[in-house]
């Protein structure tokens, strides 16, 4: 089982400096977080909830983080390959990996099954990429990625599922971490679990709680931790996009299994509603996935959910068992800072629903 350390996330910030956009954060109390889940949004303070606005990110998600400490590391190694890097990935992960390609004076050449959609392919070849199309399916374009590494010799990456991808994801929370140093509980979509690891690695160095979030038919990590391995999962969600990964790393797995990680799944009206609420409230237009996470503190819940601050330690966590369809319950003055991860995403599925919209 590949394993993640603290040490791996502080020797992919180093790496990284200056080459990644620092986090940015965004008070987040006039967003009704509270409303449903027990908690009156009036009684939350300001500086109480926080949004990190990754979306801001270079190629517009978190992807970025992880494909330039990657391909770093191997430059800093001196195995970056001449034929340079490939993946098999027509979403954030494809996009990032051509941008850091581009960075290191590489080429990315990336293969995406033939009904990719024409404005994917357009980025990527905006970013320099060798755009491969074969087959109908992703199975067909990962394998002919694979073929492409065995015969040219380039480096393989990965959406989600390498080290290296991992730790510079988690990044972020070193960011976070070191702008709120009393922060309690960061809130996190899962997809593969590339993000999560990361996050929850450097999160649980600090003493600081880490809710995973999932779509309520999306949620190969909750199947994992109550299966007590990774297991296949259906994947059918408005987020599918992004979270869509059918099977969660081995190595998100094992950081859900410690103390201080809760699983959440929220279904897709809430994953909707909270993307419609930022785009109304501040105009922040973010995918599903981004959404996913907000949607764990805003959700009507049908029975009383677990709460509590990590920096008592009190609360349940993943090890403990996987958690149904409820809302996270912040405890008292708990302070909350939910990662808003990506916002490669059509506005024009955002329509204005406000009261002051016109």
């Amino acid at each position: 089982m590949q394993h993640l350390t603290h040490g791996d996330i502080k020797a992919a910030t180093d790496r990284i400096a200056g080459r990644t956009r620092p986090i940015a954060l965004a008070p987040a109390f006039d967003l009704g977080i509270g409303v449903g889940v027990g908690v009156d949004s009036t009684d939350l303070e300001p500086g109480q909830v926080w949004l990190a606005l990754e979306y801001l990110q270079h190629t517009g998600s978190f992807k970025a983080r992880g494909a330039q400490n990657f391909l770093q590391a191997h430059r800093d190694s001196g195995t970056l390959p001449d034929a340079g890097v490939t993946i098999a990935s027509g979403g954030n992960a494809g996009l990032a990996c051509a941008w850091a390609a581009r960075r290191q004076g590489v080429t990315a050449t990336v293969f995406l099954p033939r009904t990719a959609p024409p404005v994917k392919v357009a980025r990527l070849r905006s970013y320099g990429a060798d755009v491969r199309l074969v087959g109908t399916g992703y199975a067909e374009a990962l394998a002919a990625c694979e073929e492409f590494t065995a015969t040219t010799g380039a480096l393989a990456s990965h959406a989600y599922d390498l080290p290296l991808i991992a730790a510079g994801a988690g990044t972020l929370m070193e960011e976070i971490h070191e702008r709120l140093p009393d922060l309690d509980t960061v809130v996190v979509a899962v997809g593969g679990g590339g993000l999560f690891a990361g996050v929850a690695t450097a999160a649980r160095h600090h003493g600081v709680r880490v809710v995973a979030v999932e779509p309520e038919n999306c949620r190969a990590l909750n199947a994992a931790i109550e299966a007590g391995h990774p297991v296949d999962t259906p994947v059918d969600s408005v987020a599918a996009d992004s979270l869509g990964a059918p099977r969660a790393s081995a190595m998100a797995l094992r950081a859900a299994q410690q103390d201080g990680v809760q699983s959440v799944l929220v279904p897709d009206t809430e994953i909707v509603r909270a993307r419609q609420s930022l785009w109304d409230d501040r105009r922040i237009a973010v995918e599903h996935a981004a959404a996913t996470a907000l949607a764990a503190l805003t959700g009507p819940s049908d029975s009383d959910g677990p709460s509590g601050s990590a920096r008592d330690g009190s609360g349940p966590s993943a090890a403990d068992g996987p958690r149904g369809s409820a809302p996270y319950r912040p405890g008292p003055g708990e302070k909350i800072c939910v990662v808003l991860c990506g916002a490669n995403t059509d506005i024009r599925s955002l329509a204005d629903t406000g009261s002051d919209a016109g």
